[in-house]
């Protein structure tokens, strides 16, 4: 599985329905989970960003259109970076000689 750092901002239509966030959590979460990926972890955030998830998915095509389906339902705009984890950084970096 691949993992991405989400970063996240309500809209204006997201903070004005702020009360309904964790449920749209909920189904964002169960959304991912059927498309073969999970939430690892979520936090309220404060700075720059509302909010952060840590996600997995089976690939980019999988976090792209659970991304896509996020931003149609209007309530937050996402920034995503693909994560590699400390063994992958290892190797990436041995890997230059």
């Amino acid at each position: 599985m691949t993992s991405y750092i989400v970063l996240m901002n309500w809209t204006e239509q997201g903070a004005k329905n702020v009360r309904e966030s964790p449920k749209r959590l909920d189904a964002a979460r169960k959304q991912l989970g059927e498309m073969g990926g999970s939430f690892k972890a979520f936090y309220l955030t404060m700075g720059e960003y509302d909010m952060v998830a840590v996600v997995e998915a089976p690939d980019d095509a999988v976090l792209a259109r659970f991304s896509l389906m996020l931003a149609a339902a209007g309530n937050i705009r996402t920034r995503t970076m693909k994560a590699f984890p400390e063994f992958a950084y290892r190797e990436i970096i041995t890997s230059l000689g």
